[in-house]
């Protein structure tokens, strides 16, 4: 191994990580070492990644104890926007960079969202079952009651950027929008045609709610029995987000409970989802596996804007999507600057209090016009 030159590694569970491809190409096309680690637990990725600079994932869980044992680790990329696999205080405490792509997956999300939206209201996994499997005439006999769709009322909850994506789409099926976020600038949610409500006011206005915040501990169960309870009960909901945004014994028990009509469901909260859940088993839900990120475009461009994150760091630069932007990376410690001003006779330096100075800059020089260092 050549002494001082970066290391990228992608660690991963061999079983269901998929061939590097797009990825791999970037980071070795810029000379950059790169290795492909299977680990799982906290021991093991500490084990195997003790070399690597800069590590890219999908799930792999970076916890305080592996930030803390990891010295060399400048880097983590998670592949996606999501990054709740990773302890973020964590890595700010130990001067590592958190780094997502951010712009992934919009338009396929959005999509799908609309896509469950659309066949929970018309009833269209139950209908071609029935039609496959008992005849025309079963499957015709669901058709009460079903929903307009236009003229309906979509409520988004978690107003960024592919809730707002959804909302717009929804807009084209005559769907009146509205929507909750307590962060979201209101002109940006005007400007999709969201009006901003409370939770409660969403929940108990909507025909269909859709789920789109990122988790995190505000967020974990945002959606339990009480809201589910605001609902209607003609309502469906649907999620492509993260499956914890939802308490899931209440969603069950309010399906059971025919509290709401239905569900359209992509995540789940635990994944993959165990073959024995109650909602493998329910008519009224509608189930994809964690799939609404995927096609093979999206996926393309997924591979090599993480490649490129790597690369930068690698070779010293900042990453474009910076998660805690606060954090001073570990190849800044210990760097001093040092600044000086310029005068007629004489070059002083502040805080040396000398007449002449010995100076070997290793950090930066920065020279400052008269008045401007303090």
């Amino acid at each position: 191994m050549e002494k001082n030159r970066a290391i990228v590694a992608r660690v991963e569970r061999a079983a269901i990580a998929s061939p590097l491809s797009d990825e791999a190409e970037v980071i070795q096309k810029a000379g950059i070492e790169l290795m492909d680690i299977d680990a799982v637990s906290e021991e093991e990725i500490i084990a195997k990644a003790r070399e690597a600079d800069v590590i890219f994932t999908v799930r792999a869980v970076f916890t305080r104890h592996v930030f803390e044992n990891l010295p060399k680790l400048q880097a983590v990329v998670r592949c996606g926007i999501g990054y709740d696999n990773i302890d973020v205080d964590a890595a700010t405490d130990n001067h590592v960079l958190v780094v997502n792509i951010p712009d992934f997956c919009f338009e396929e999300v959005s999509n799908h969202a609309i896509v469950l939206l659309m066949a929970c209201a018309k009833k269209l996994a139950r209908m071609n079952h029935l039609l496959k499997t008992a005849g025309w005439g079963a499957s015709r006999r669901i058709m009460e009651p079903m929903g307009s769709i236009w003229g309906q009322t979509i409520g988004i909850v978690g107003c960024g950027n592919i809730g707002r994506m959804t909302a717009r789409k929804a807009q084209c099926f005559g769907l009146n929008v509205i929507g909750h976020d307590p962060y979201v600038d209101r002109n940006l949610a005007k400007e999709s045609g969201i009006t901003l409500k409370s939770l409660p006011e969403v929940m108990g206005e909507s025909d269909y709610v859709s789920l789109h915040p990122c988790l995190n501990q505000e967020t974990f169960h945002l959606i339990g029995e009480k809201e589910l309870h605001m609902m209607k009960p003609s309502a469906y909901l649907v999620n492509t987000s993260r499956g914890s945004v939802v308490d899931e014994p209440a969603l069950i028990r309010a399906l059971r409970d025919k509290k709401i009509a239905g569900a359209g469901l992509d995540v789940f909260e635990k994944d993959p989802i165990d073959p024995d859940n109650p909602l493998l088993k329910m008519d009224n839900v509608i189930v994809t596996p964690h799939s609404a990120f995927y096609c093979d475009a999206s996926f393309k461009r997924l591979r090599i804007s993480v490649g490129e994150e790597a690369v930068r760091v690698a070779k010293g630069r900042r990453p474009k999507n910076v998660v805690n932007k606060e954090v001073k990376p570990k190849d800044q410690l210990g760097k001093r600057e040092l600044v000086c001003l310029p005068s007629l006779n004489s070059l002083h330096c502040k805080e040396a209090g000398r007449d002449k100075i010995s100076l070997t800059c290793k950090g930066r020089l920065r020279i400052l016009p008269r008045g401007k260092a303090g």
